[in-house]
C-alpha cells in the first residue's frame, strides 16, 4: 500500500474516531459520562500516548537509518563506477566498449533509478540488461600481456563489488517498517483520538482543531514512510552522486 493510502486512511480514522466519539457522547447513559468514567478514559489514553510515541520514535529512526544508509550506498556505488572506467579508460582500446555500455548503465540508472519494484518481481529490467552488457564485454577481453591481465582482473573485480552493491541497494529500497506496526500505531492514535473527543465540547473551534491535529499526524506518517521507501514519492535520494560520476566518465 502506497504511503499516501495509507496517510489518508490515518486522517479519516484520527478525525471519525474523535468527531465520531463527540457524537456519541451525549448519547450515552448518564453512568457512563460520569466523573469516575472520565478519569479512567483518560488514564488509559496516557497509556497509549506513552506507547505511540514509543513506535512512532522508532518509525521514525527506522526510516532515516535506511534512507541514510542507501545515500551512502549510492555514493560508494558512484565511486566505484569512476573506479571502473578509469580502470578500463587506463586498459586501452580494448576496454572502450565495456565503458561505453558503463556509461549507458549510468545515464540509465539517473533516469529511473534502480527500478527496484521491476527487479524484485522479475520484471523486465534494461538497467540489469545494460550492467550484465558490461559484464559480457568484460568476459570478452583478451588480454595481451601480464601487464593488461592484471588490469583486466582488477576491472573485473571493480565490476562484481558493482553488481553486489546494485543489488544490495536494490534490497534495501522496499522499506524497512512492517505494515502490521503501522496498523497498530493507527489504531492507537485512533484511540486517543477517541478519549479526545470524548466530553469535548460540539463547538467549531475544538472540531477545527481535531481535524488539524488529524492532517498533521497523517502527514508525518506519510514523511516517515515516504523516507522509508527513498527512490519513489516527494522525498528521494540524491541522484547528484550518480550524475557527478556520469561527468567524470565523460572527461
Amino acid at each position: 500500500m502506497s504511503a499516501i493510502l495509507i496517510a489518508v486512511a490515518a486522517f479519516l480514522c484520527l478525525s471519525v474516531a474523535a468527531l465520531g466519539m463527540m457524537h456519541v457522547y451525549p448519547k450515552l447513559p448518564a453512568r457512563h459520562r460520569d466523573d469516575d468514567t472520565n478519569t479512567v478514559v483518560r488514564l488509559v489514553a496516557n497509556i497509549f500516548v506513552v506507547m505511540a510515541s514509543l513506535v512512532f520514535g522508532l518509525m521514525i529512526n527506522s526510516a532515516k537509518n535506511t534512507f541514510e544508509g542507501i545515500d551512502d550506498n549510492v555514493h560508494s556505488f558512484a565511486i566505484n563506477l569512476i573506479l571502473l572506467d578509469r580502470t578500463l579508460r587506463t586498459y586501452g582500446l580494448a576496454g572502450n566498449d565495456a565503458r561505453q555500455y558503463l556509461i549507458a548503465y549510468v545515464e540509465g540508472a539517473i533516469v529511473d533509478p534502480e527500478r527496484a519494484d521491476a527487479t524484485l518481481h522479475q520484471e523486465p529490467n534494461s538497467d540489469q540488461q545494460r550492467l550484465d552488457t558490461v559484464g559480457n564485454s568484460l568476459a570478452a577481453i583478451q588480454p595481451a600481456d601480464s601487464l593488461h591481465e592484471s588490469m583486466l582482473a582488477d576491472a573485473r573485480q571493480q565490476y562484481n563489488r558493482i553488481v553486489e552493491q546494485r543489488w544490495t541497494i536494490v534490497e534495501q529500497s522496499e522499506g524497512a517498517i512492517p505494515m502490521p506496526v503501522i496498523g497498530m500505531l493507527i489504531a492507537w492514535l485512533s484511540l486517543i483520538f477517541a478519549s479526545f473527543g470524548y466530553r469535548a465540547p460540539p463547538n467549531a473551534v475544538v472540531i477545527a482543531m481535531f481535524v488539524v491535529s488529524a492532517m498533521f499526524i497523517a502527514v508525518s506518517v506519510y514523511v516517515v514512510l515516504d523516507m522509508d521507501i527513498p527512490f519513489s514519492g516527494a522525498i528521494q535520494i540524491s541522484d547528484a552522486p550518480l550524475r557527478r560520476a556520469l561527468a567524470e566518465m565523460k572527461v
